[in-house]
């Protein structure tokens, strides 16, 4: 099984420009990676045949004749060119490159043609081809890969009963019909070693709906042909089927002729693919024998070093024997030595010891004689120390004193300054008020006077 890693999650359509619609062709998902098994598509795009070979095509008739000449099944890998044997769920060879082999050459031009972003038009002279029906099944891939869900059943609806047969599988064995493939392009996700585009659910529903409406017809052969068709004729239809197989088409152009004799010679000269194939199965076949020798060399040393170690041992085993009574008389003199050793050494360590608890007492009487006296020195100085803060917080207070009675006898002088002066300006203000009463009460008199002197004129002027 593939890995799903073609299964992008955005599979977003892109839409052409407007004014083109019947012509440009949306694409459906990855616009870079064609929506291929990203181990596929790193093969392609390592791939000398690709590289250099299809890089100096540069047209579509081009590409068309090379698949015409170069595919002959639709696989994604070569024949024998992979190690897949004995690889089993995420190990089934699509875990890195380095389990891949030979990709095919239809895939190569699977992706070139995706390189040349095709109109409709052009899909359809893939899809309806008379040369080659390998041509043809290029074209439905390249539209099961790059065409959205929903688009697909009627771009093959019409294709679904076609006869024409072609080998799929590399190195043959595999005959189907132009509507088996496109009925397995529409029903399942796997395709030998890789997987299509994942089909949305309630699109997948209505294509299943329509396949079982639509069953398959099956061409009736003649009596004749059936007792003449043997077993051994079956074989040598299957061998031949590696081959394009040609249909005869009344619309077939006489200009094709001339582009497959410049592509023959094009190919004499250039770098052939069937080399490539040869040389990457030689390198199997040289790691295979590698390997069984390899492991060969590696029994035959496991041998050699058993018998070794066993002979080995044996050689020990009767030296040991033969020079046991030796070393247990050497042992046993070793012993009294070591015993003697050890007594020189406790003795001596017994009398470094007494010195050594001597010379740690006279040590510890001078420290604490030192510490005694580092602590009276201490006590001296807190109690000098003591005293000069006294003497200074005592005459500090009596400064606070003194500067405190001088700052209430100039503060009393000022609230007396500052009483007498309110006082002053107090008999100011009622001497300027009793004034100007005065002055007020004489006003008013005098207003009086006049008044009282015009109302005699004006008495005597009526008598």
């Amino acid at each position: 099984m593939a890995n799903v890693g073609n299964q992008l999650p955005t599979q977003a359509v892109s839409k052409p420009p407007s004014g083109k619609h019947g012509n440009v062709l949306p694409l459906w998902g990855n616009e870079k990676t064609m929506n291929l098994n990203p181990m596929i598509l790193t093969n392609v795009l390592s791939s000398p045949y690709f590289k250099v070979q299809l890089y100096e095509l540069k047209t579509y008739h081009e590409v068309v004749d090379e698949i015409y000449f170069k595919v002959t099944h639709i696989e994604p890998w070569e024949k024998g060119s992979r190690k897949t044997a004995g690889q089993t769920g995420m190990c089934g060879g699509v875990r890195g490159v380095g389990t891949g082999g030979i990709v095919s050459t239809a895939f190569c031009l699977l992706y070139k043609l995706f390189t040349l972003k095709l109109t409709r038009k052009q899909v359809m002279g893939l899809i309806t081809h008379t040369d080659s029906p390998y041509i043809r099944a290029l074209g439905f891939m390249y539209i099961r890969y790059t065409q959205p869900p929903t688009d697909l059943l009627d771009w093959y609806n019409d294709f679904l009963d076609d006869e024409e047969e072609l080998d799929v599988k590399a190195g043959g064995g595999c005959v189907m019909t132009i509507g088996e493939m496109l009925r397995s392009f529409l029903t399942k996700l796997e395709w030998f070693s890789t997987l299509f585009p994942r089909i949305p659910v309630p699109v997948q529903k209505a294509i299943d709906q329509q396949m079982k409406a639509r069953p398959r017809k099956v061409a009736q052969k003649e009596p004749e042909e059936e007792a003449e068709f043997t077993e051994s004729g079956r074989q040598g239809e299957r061998r031949q089927s590696r081959t394009p197989r040609r249909t005869p088409s009344p619309k077939r152009s006489p200009k094709r002729s001339r582009s497959r004799s410049h592509h023959r010679e094009k190919d004499r000269h250039g770098p052939s693919f069937d080399r490539e194939l040869e040389r990457e199965r030689d390198r199997q076949r040289k790691e295979r024998d590698g390997g069984r020798d390899r492991e060969r060399d590696r029994a035959d040393r496991g041998d050699r070093e058993k018998r070794r170690s066993r002979s080995a041992d044996r050689n020990r085993e009767h030296k040991r024997s033969l020079s046991g009574s030796r070393e247990r008389r050497g042992e046993r003199r070793e012993k009294e030595r070591d015993g003697a050793e050890d007594r020189s050494r406790k003795k001596d360590r017994d009398h470094h010891k007494d010195r050594g608890t001597e010379r740690d007492r006279s040590r510890d009487r001078k420290s604490r004689a030192e510490n005694d006296e580092r602590r009276h020195k201490e006590d001296r100085d807190r109690h000098r120390e003591d005293r000069k803060a006294k003497r200074s917080s005592r005459s500090r207070s009596r400064e606070k004193r003194h500067k405190g009675g001088a700052e209430e006898k100039s503060r009393k002088r000022d609230r007396s300054h500052s009483r007498e002066r309110e006082r002053e300006r107090d008999g100011e203000r009622s001497h300027k008020r009793s004034r100007s009463k005065e002055r007020s009460r004489h006003q008013r008199e005098s207003s009086n006077e006049h008044s009282k002197h015009g109302e005699r004129r004006r008495s005597q002027s009526t008598e």
